[in-house]
């Protein structure tokens, strides 16, 4: 599987900081709320968080009570901003990609990581190896960016609007065709793998998983109302899918 590292270029890293440091952002509004509802107990446990970022999710743990909590990420920047702003005793980070995940000797009882697996190019083979970390029971629980979403390509109009601008729907073009997706996000050449639904189901249950449950984003109409300039437009197409798996 190939690394990729866009976290540690200055520009993007810039941008994404902006990006969550803004109070009305998906993630805080729409992601975390989702992916915090579907966690197991976490008091005791022992956690692992992959794909660890500025370590919100991480802290969140924390305060949860887990016993301990392991962040881990590939973005030097990102484990720094997590340091120093999200640090505990029982919280430790260390700069490790998704595909050295097999070098840990410790197992756990949650697993969990939040819109990293976007740059996984073997997906099953991850599976497979978060499966083989976790202790007999445990909990995997992830979001990523929904299929409907890395299916684009950037070869056409993401969206249809009004003529003032507003998003009417999304469009949906080589949804069946799966890899490596080069779109423009806050940088040139931004890398993403792409998979459908079906690929992502099958990936789990072939690792040995029970899908307990999966979720798709939804933006409440409260929000959309609240927020149009962020969140309005009729859109119905969910932009994340969470997953709870249990071994």
């Amino acid at each position: 599987m190939a690394k990729q590292n866009i976290y540690d270029n200055d520009t993007f890293f810039e941008g994404f900081k902006d990006i969550r440091s803004d109070e009305i952002n998906f993630n805080d509004l729409i992601e975390t709320p989702i992916i915090t509802a579907m966690l197991p107990d976490m008091k005791g446990k022992k956690v692992l968080d992959i794909g660890c970022g500025m370590g919100q999710h991480a802290m969140q743990y924390a305060k949860q009570g887990a016993e301990s909590v392991l962040g881990i990420d590939i973005s030097e920047k990102m484990l720094d901003y997590a340091k120093e702003h999200n640090s505990s005793e029982n919280i430790t980070y260390k700069r490790l990609a998704f595909e050295e995940l097999d070098t840990l000797q410790e197992k756990f009882d949650i697993i969990t990581s939040s819109l990293a697996f976007d740059y996984v190019e073997d997906f099953g083979k991850l599976m497979k190896t978060i499966h083989s970390k976790l202790n007999d029971a445990g909990y995997c629980v992830f979001s990523m960016s929904h299929p409907l979403s890395t299916a684009y390509d950037g070869a056409y109009d993401r969206y249809t609007r009004t003529e003032t601008g507003e998003r009417l729907y999304a469009n949906l073009h080589n949804y069946a065709i799966e890899g490596v997706r080069h779109i423009n996000w806050m940088v040139e050449d931004y890398e993403v793998y792409h998979r459908t639904v079906s690929t992502l189901i099958n990936n789990i249950a072939s690792a040995g998983f029970i899908i307990e449950e999966c979720q798709e984003a939804k933006i409440s109409e409260e929000l959309r109302l609240k927020y149009p300039d962020k969140f309005g437009g009729i859109i119905h197409q969910p932009d994340f899918i969470f997953f709870r798996c249990k071994k």
